[in-house]
């Protein structure tokens, strides 16, 4: 049975092993011996109770894996290929925000964006909003975060539900970042990758090893600019990287796409830095495009060693197959796809991302979950794998009996939300439902008013990369009549009403302010 609050071991229920002479007389030993017998049962409690470890990267598109079917650039992780192969992989993990903050608050509460208000880049968690960190720690774990927080801009200090905590103020460096160490400021020298490694090693050689665990390894990589490790510099050199086709074939998409084209997040603007000069539409402005993606893709072979040493660690203390081990990213990431850089739109790369979970006791190894999985569907599985608990103020569903093998009903649909931001000017306000086969997306003004945008719609089984925009084909009314109140109904089934954003200013070509990058 199911239990919100999850049960703690009664000290007492130890006193009736001992006779009554011994208990009258021998105090002090009956003191020792019940201590003992309580450190056992707390060990027993730790070891029946399963730790978790989730790994999240930062940008990570859902073929930048070895095990996708056709890996970005050929990448090759290893590490991450045996969590899938020893566990559950899932081929269709969305996010219901491509954004780094409000994603990362809806993989840690289990909700959607306009319910937990982290809604851009610049708002922090809220700290009275349950997480599954806050809930295992109430439920005796010890709880650890350690890396990339990225919420709340300008703060680094210590967040609820965590008992380590190891993090820094914004994006962080590649190289020598200043870190908050459980509350002492250093600049920790060397590869962010490695030392967030480090760091994450550290605490699970020290920490107490009668109570069960949770850390949260965030790492920096594959966010740009992308600064790959010297000894992965050079991996992908020989493969060429031309644009993809979609960057060219605008003719059916909104307007302010092509808009966009020269700017931050366009395809022809500066590419985080890889391009000096821009706007460049030149046939050798592809050498920067090349550099580009091959520098975000080889970041990612540090972040295959981190989650090898850390497998490693769990294997030769034992701690491996008791372990819910989690690797996913917070948002995917557009590599020139319908002339696009970034994340932010509701377009297939950007709201895919890969993710795997290794857990022996519970997934069968190879196990492959094929439907609409979310990031707000961690926070619940999670707490009840662990602890078998309901998690009530999630909106996301438990995948647990899905990676069990247990049939279970699923959604059929679900929402997708981004808000317009004026330090990065370069999307609209977006709102969309997705299915299996059909994606609809519209781009609110912000003001109530009538859509000013075109909006889009895909048969994502005709068309998987989203070429042919069938929003204003007469042959699709009755289809985009469906899905607009497919949109209406989710955003009314999430209390996403009243809706509030941002007023649309527009697509603008200045640069975001450079510490925000």
């Amino acid at each position: 049975m199911k239990h919100n609050i999850p049960l703690k071991p009664c000290a007492t229920a130890h006193f009736g092993i001992f006779p009554a002479t011994f208990r009258a007389g021998r105090t002090l030993s009956l003191t020792i011996l019940f201590s003992v017998f309580f450190a056992a049962s707390m060990s027993l409690q730790a070891a029946a109770q399963p730790n978790v470890v989730f790994i999240l990267t930062d940008d990570q598109r859902s073929d930048a894996v070895g095990y996708h079917p056709k890996p970005l650039l050929g990448i090759k992780t290893p590490n991450i290929d045996r969590l899938a192969q020893e566990g559950a992989r899932f081929t269709n993990m969305f996010v219901t925000s491509s954004l780094c903050s409000p994603s990362r608050a809806s993989f840690l509460s289990g909700t959607y964006a306009h319910t937990h208000g982290v809604r851009d880049n610049f708002t922090d968690y809220p700290r009275q909003l349950q997480s599954f960190p806050m809930l295992l720690q109430q439920a005796n774990y010890e709880t650890a975060y350690i890396g990339k927080w990225h919420m709340g801009e300008d703060d680094d200090s210590k967040r609820p539900g965590f008992d380590y905590w190891v993090t820094h103020k914004g994006q962080g460096k590649y190289y020598d970042t200043t870190l908050n160490v459980d509350g002492k400021r250093q600049v920790v020298k060397g590869y962010y990758t490695q030392r967030v490694t480090d760091l994450a090693l550290n605490w699970l050689q020290q920490r107490d090893s009668q109570r069960p665990f949770a850390m949260v390894l965030g790492h920096k990589a594959p966010h740009g600019p992308f600064i790959p490790e010297p000894k992965y510099e050079k991996t992908y050199d020989h493969v060429r990287v031309p644009y993809p086709t979609s960057a060219f074939d605008l003719k059916t998409k909104p307007q302010w796409v092509t808009e966009r084209l020269d700017t931050w997040h366009g395809i022809y603007g500066p590419l985080y830095g890889f391009r000096k000069e821009f706007p460049d539409t030149s046939a050798k402005a592809m050498l920067d495009f090349e550099r580009f993606v091959r520098a975000y893709t080889a970041t990612i072979n540090s972040v295959d060693d981190s989650v090898g040493r850390v497998y490693a660690y769990l294997a030769q203390t034992g701690q491996l197959d008791n372990t819910i081990f989690v690797f996913s990213s917070d948002n995917g990431f557009l590599m020139g796809e319908h002339g696009m850089i970034d994340k932010r739109t509701m377009h297939e790369e950007s709201i895919r991302v890969p993710m795997v979970v290794r857990y022996p006791k519970a997934i069968p190894a190879g196990t492959v979950i094929d439907e609409q999985v979310l990031n707000i569907d961690l926070a619940p599985s999670l707490m009840e794998l662990t602890v078998g608990a309901d998690m009530p103020s999630a909106q996301g569903l438990s995948w647990a009996k899905l990676a069990m093998g247990k049939a279970s009903k699923w959604r059929e649909s679900w929402l997708y939300e981004y808000n317009y931001e004026s330090q990065f000017p370069y999307t609209p306000n977006v709102r969309g439902v997705r299915t299996d086969r059909w994606k609809y997306t519209q781009y609110p003004h912000g003001d109530g008013g009538p859509l000013r945008h075109m909006e889009e719609l895909y048969d994502l089984k005709n068309d998987p990369q989203e070429l042919n925009n069938l929003a204003h084909n007469p042959g699709f009314k009755k289809q985009l009549k469906k899905m607009r109140k497919q949109l209406a109904a989710q955003l009314a089934q999430t209390n996403a009403n009243p809706d509030h954003m941002p007023i649309d200013q527009g697509i603008k070509e200045a640069l975001p302010e450079e510490s925000i990058r």
